[in-house]
């Protein structure tokens, strides 16, 4: 798990203003002769009371190549989907599926939706 918070000094107090993460989970690459491992970052919970949830995505990106993953993947939930497009994130060939006991909803966008993984 890497995370970082920004914090704003006011009043003599270091208030935490935003909060960004993410989390590796690394892929075998069978039967290749130079690599056996794709490093994979994903964005965890990225939390904003600034409004510069585009900087942060931005952050989290430097510092998953800082730590030379290969891959960051992100979901298009709650507001995240706002910021892609401007960090050039290309859009999977896939739809990622939930499976939240037996409840079917139609009709929701994925910025209106949240998820909490206990």
């Amino acid at each position: 798990m890497y995370s970082y918070v920004v914090e704003k000094f006011e009043n003599g107090v270091n208030n935490v203003t935003d909060f960004y993460s993410f989390y590796s989970l690394p892929s075998s690459i069978l039967k290749h002769q130079d690599y056996d491992t794709l490093k994979v970052a994903y964005s965890w919970y990225n939390v904003s009371t600034t409004d510069r949830l585009e900087q942060g995505m931005k952050d989290l990106l430097i510092i998953a190549k800082q730590e030379e993953f290969d891959v960051f993947n992100a979901l298009d939930l709650m507001e995240n989907g706002s910021v892609f497009q401007n960090l050039k994130f290309g859009i999977g060939d896939g739809r990622l599926q939930y499976y939240m006991y037996n409840y079917r909803v139609k009709g929701i966008e994925p910025k209106d939706v949240g998820i909490v993984l206990v």
